[in-house]
């Protein structure tokens, strides 16, 4: 292959996986609904149109070893559905107890800061990106965890912002459309949050350089 023609292949093996990505989170959960309401009422149908991003979830977890965020998300928020489906309620609340993963994991980024441990800087020293907890007294390292819990503290409050609008989305629109809305917000906050984050760090916040590493 030419050097030419590798991002050329790059873009092409890309564009495939996020084409599959949206079919299984998107679009075959509006036609599974779609479906299956007729026969199995407006409860029944929403779980089943869990299943197509459960199981991409599931081959991203056999395939890669490890879930991304969003996949992570999807099987949190399927496994509240479960419990909420075996706890009774309307179709409203299924939604609602859904899109509460979302909630307390903001919650837990806002948790992490108040305790002084925020969740982005703590996986950065598991990755290896920070000096090891021993260090963290050092003046270098003190602006290091502050970057981290400015940026922990902006993925916590982006998160409930968006676990709101779903909130008040449910009670707004139809079942299928939300089922569309709801994965572009998921897609939209975290791809943001990705953005923001990769920018924030690269311009050389207190303890990082330019390229986003601790000095």
């Amino acid at each position: 292959m030419t050097p030419e023609a590798a991002p050329e292949a790059s873009l092409s093996r890309h564009g495939a996986k996020l084409l599959i990505e949206l079919t299984a989170n998107i679009g075959l959960p509006v036609l599974v609904y779609t479906w299956a309401k007729p026969d199995l009422g407006e409860v029944g149908a929403l779980l089943a149109s869990s299943l197509p991003p459960l199981a991409w979830a599931v081959v991203e977890l056999v395939r890669r070893r490890r879930l991304d965020i969003l996949s992570g998300l999807v099987l949190a928020g399927v496994g509240l559905s479960l419990l909420a489906f075996l706890g009774g309620g309307g179709v409203r609340m299924l939604q609602l107890r859904e899109k509460l993963v979302t909630g307390v994991v903001g919650l837990a980024f806002l948790g992490s800061v108040a305790l002084d441990r925020p969740l982005l800087y703590a996986l950065a020293q598991a990755a290896g990106g920070t000096k090891s907890a021993s260090d963290e007294t050092s003046a270098p390292e003190r602006d290091v965890k502050r970057t981290f819990k400015v940026m922990t503290l902006a993925w916590g409050a982006a998160l409930l912002v968006e676990t709101a609008l779903c909130a008040a989305l449910v009670f707004m629109i139809p079942v299928p459309l939300f089922l569309i809305l709801s994965p572009v917000l998921d897609y939209g906050t975290i791809g943001a949050l990705c953005l923001w984050s990769v920018w924030f760090s690269r311009r050389g916040g207190p303890g990082l350089d330019q390229d986003g590493e601790a000095v």
